[in-house]
């Protein structure tokens, strides 16, 4: 099986510089660009099966431009989501770190609304786990969603603990490429643009 794992384009709370995560904002004029590009790439170079995507707005714009070209509609899933951060959500980074400081937590702990580090890991773990399983050897199959949920799927994948700091860079409609052979995982692309001057 073949894994693209797709992070959304540009959006507006990039342009802004507010906390996103489940601040559910649209994709700007470049983000739509990087989409279109990131898909022509995919429908061009590989034969894809099925779209699972983020139900938040930026994801789901995003996989509509693989949905036109490929000619396939898209799952979409509330457990490709970001990081649910609860308060901080669509306020600017220094209003919502004064408003609701960095608190260190056990991972089954959380505050301001948010979801706990140990929720957050399991919702991917779900998630990644169902599209391994009903979905056969022989199949590409896309995921779009956010940098940090694309971390979590590395984390999953490699049985990184939950407490892990080490984080996997995602560009903006940047790809990732899996290929699982049984129990064997290959990691073959990290964090791919194909795209140039976007």
């Amino acid at each position: 099986m073949k894994l693209l794992i797709i992070r959304h384009g540009e959006s507006e709370a990039d342009i802004l510089k507010v906390c996103e995560g489940w601040a559910d904002f649209s994709l700007t004029p470049r983000g739509h660009k990087q989409a279109e590009a990131m898909s022509k790439y995919v429908s061009k170079h590989y034969h894809v099966d099925k779209i699972y995507t983020s139900s938040l707005k930026r994801a789901c714009q995003t996989a509509q431009y693989l949905e036109k070209l490929i000619g396939i509609r898209a799952i979409k899933t509330d457990k490709l989501k970001e990081f649910n951060n609860g308060l901080r959500a669509g306020l600017p980074y220094d209003e919502a770190y004064k408003k609701y400081p960095k608190v260190e937590l056990p991972i089954h702990a959380s505050r301001y609304g948010q979801e706990s580090k140990l929720n957050f890991r399991m919702r991917i773990e779900s998630i990644l786990s169902e599209i391994l399983s009903q979905n056969s050897g022989d199949k590409t199959i896309v995921i779009v969603s956010h940098g940090g949920a694309i971390t979590q799927l590395y984390h999953a994948l490699l049985k990184l603990p939950i407490d892990s700091k080490i984080k996997f860079g995602s560009g903006d409609a940047c790809i990732h490429e899996w290929t699982i052979e049984g129990d064997n995982y290959i990691i073959d692309r990290v964090n791919f643009c194909p795209y140039k001057n976007i």
